[in-house]
């Protein structure tokens, strides 16, 4: 509730695309959490990084972070667990707030984490040598 509360006391002068991503960024969590039942999400930490939004409030690139031990296999299948259920999810966000269009999800694998755990092993590298 504390989140949902940071979003609508947002300032006029925030863009209306950020308050939108912002809102489907909590509200995709939260259907995480309690709506999804399927196992290939449930089991590995599944967490909604970021969202971006098109100016014309078309189109939502959400960005899928996951911890798991399978790496590049587990997220391939919860990505396709995600597009697969887009459709839900845009209905019930749908359902959650009146926006004329709800925008189009699209999904992406957040390579972020994977990234900097890469080149923090560098950075090890490079001080014990």
């Amino acid at each position: 509730m504390k989140s949902r509360q940071r979003l609508y006391n947002r300032p006029k002068n925030f863009g209306r695309e950020l308050r939108v991503a912002d809102f489907i960024r909590i509200e995709l969590t939260d259907l995480l959490r309690n709506k999804v039942r399927d196992p290939r999400v449930s089991q590995n930490e599944v967490t909604i990084s970021d969202v971006k939004v098109s100016r014309d409030l078309a189109y939502a690139d959400v960005y899928v972070a996951c911890q798991s031990d399978d790496g590049e296999e587990a997220a391939e299948a919860i990505l396709s667990v995600m597009r697969n259920a887009a459709g839900f999810f845009r209905s019930e966000l749908a359902q959650r707030h009146s926006m004329r269009t709800t925008p189009e999800l699209r999904f992406h694998f957040d390579r972020t984490e994977a990234e900097a755990s890469r080149i923090e092993e560098l950075l090890a590298r490079v001080r014990r040598s």
